[in-house]
């Protein structure tokens, strides 16, 4: 089967993460189309991934944007879907892995008569959508798509709230590779001593700095922890959020945690620092559709303490392979570390419990054959 995959971003994300997994098994009669260039291109070309650069004018449109924005980015649209249209007829299938590449895919798929799927990987609500974004996507899977692939019953349940046609929906995890995950002995030694961090209790956060993220949530409950209870901040800010980072330092200093909390920008060196962690946390204060670094965390073979809402409900089941907490209540996270610092045995179980359920439930291999299996059927 030839697919052409869309994507809209230039940089790496969940949802960029998991198509490399995706089209990794089509790659010799596959093409990533990208509508910007970044460092995505580079971890396509390095995964011998076919990618090319489908236009360099940013698309003026965000998830908070009006109609009237919307209708402002149609005349830089046109010669996109064109050239969309006149790639989309060497393929047997347009696959739409975001929101402006399902708009564009959905209009390419009409004028070229190929089949259109659609990888959801956002939760379509009012905390994440505007309400014009929420309908045009609607819309645009409803008319066009056969198939709405969902990462979570979460995202299934949102888009059918919003308007989504729940027959052409199926939900399809994300897959991981469990050998990634696996770290040596001395390169976690290592990596925590060039950090500072022995003799600590290490709590991870990785995500990008936004306030969504709510790392200040974590922040907030470091502070009220053992002077031995450190955090580490994996990650920096996308979007317009450098006012967010700045205040994240200036509660550090205001609350006395200079010396506890380390911002380490963005690594690629994930599943170590993982597994340099004693805990990972994950604090969104919306729901997230996923929680990618939920499974990372797992198959890393470390204790999660997740926000309670969304996708990660779906992934951990409190105080059998994970622990769950209210979003944005900074003290009932405090006492979860806390009760982890003073209870490593319980920890270190629920910690194996995890690493063994997610290493079967989230198998790339499982996963793409499922995918595989519902594309067969278009």
């Amino acid at each position: 089967m030839k697919i052409l995959f869309l994507d809209q971003s230039g940089k790496p994300g969940g949802a960029e993460l998991c198509l490399i997994d995706i089209a990794k098994p089509y790659r010799d009669s596959c093409l990533v189309g990208l509508f910007a260039d970044g460092s995505f291109r580079n971890l396509l070309e390095e995964n011998h991934i076919p990618v090319e650069i489908l236009t360099t004018q940013a698309i003026q449109v965000r998830k908070e944007s009006s109609l009237a924005q919307g209708l402002g980015s149609l005349g830089q649209l046109i010669p996109l879907i064109t050239k969309v249209v006149q790639t989309a007829r060497k393929f047997d299938l347009i696959y739409a892995n975001t929101q402006k590449a399902l708009v564009v895919g959905a209009l390419a798929s009409f004028f070229s008569r190929r089949p259109l799927v659609y990888h959801l990987h956002d939760i379509l609500s009012s905390e994440h959508f505007s309400q014009t974004n929420r309908r045009i996507a609607v819309t645009s899977a409803n008319r066009f798509a056969s198939l709405v692939i969902a990462n979570s019953q979460a995202s299934q349940t949102a888009f059918v709230a919003a308007g989504g046609r729940p027959e052409i929906t199926e939900v399809v995890y994300n897959g991981f590779d469990p050998k990634i995950y696996q770290s040596h002995e001395s390169g976690v030694s290592q990596i925590r001593q060039q950090l500072g961090l022995d003799g600590k209790f290490v709590v991870g956060h990785f995500s990008r700095l936004a306030p969504w993220k709510g790392q200040h949530i974590l922040i907030e409950a470091l502070a009220q922890c053992p002077l031995d209870v450190t955090g580490i901040l994996v990650g920096d800010a996308l979007f317009g959020e450098q006012e967010y980072v700045q205040h994240l330092h200036q509660q550090v200093t205001a609350l006395g945690l200079e010396h506890r909390v380390k911002f380490l920008g963005f690594r690629s060196d994930i599943p170590l620092l993982m597994a340099a962690c004693d805990l990972v946390a994950h604090t969104s204060t919306a729901p997230e559709p996923f929680g990618r670094v939920i499974v990372e965390a797992m198959l890393c073979g470390r204790p999660v303490v997740a926000a309670k809402a969304g996708g990660a409900i779906e992934l951990v089941e409190h105080g059998v392979n994970g622990f769950l907490v209210t979003p944005g209540k900074p003290d009932e996270l405090a006492q979860v570390l806390i009760t982890c610092l003073k209870e490593p045995e319980k920890t270190g179980a629920i910690a194996h419990n995890a690493q063994h359920t997610a290493s079967q439930r989230f198998d790339v291999t499982a996963i793409n054959q499922q995918i595989a299996m519902l594309l067969n059927k278009l």
